[in-house]
């Protein structure tokens, strides 16, 4: 006995609707579970204590509105690694805060920068 699947859709199922313009693509005002809406950030060191990850931009990050991170490190190339973070105060007392002599630099996409560890070279 042969089962025939059927390629017909219910009718409770509906098709995606596609965005009637690019405008309808750009984000939108976060919602008030989420006020802070997502931001960018690169992690770069200027000196590499340990040796593993090498200096300079090092790592892509986004914070969410919920307030994880996720962190995309660059090495080893061409994929690196990615973890998920609670928060980004738990990403730095893991790979940042530890080490001040790697003198870390987090710049976010609206140009804010934070220095952790001493002056920039």
């Amino acid at each position: 006995m042969t089962n025939k699947i059927s390629s017909k859709k219910k009718k409770s199922e509906k098709e995606p609707s596609l965005p009637e313009s690019s405008g309808d693509l750009i984000p939108k005002e976060p919602p008030k579970l989420a006020p802070q809406g997502i931001r960018t950030f690169t992690v770069c060191r200027q000196q590499d204590e340990t040796g593993v990850s090498g200096q300079g931009v090092i790592i892509e990050g986004v914070l969410l509105g919920t307030g994880q991170c996720i962190v995309h490190w660059l090495f080893p190339p061409p994929r690196g690694g990615v973890a998920i973070f609670d928060s980004l105060e738990d990403f730095l007392k893991v790979h940042v805060l530890p080490h001040p002599e790697n003198k870390t630099i987090i710049t976010y996409q609206d140009g804010d920068q934070r220095v952790y560890g001493g002056e920039v070279d």
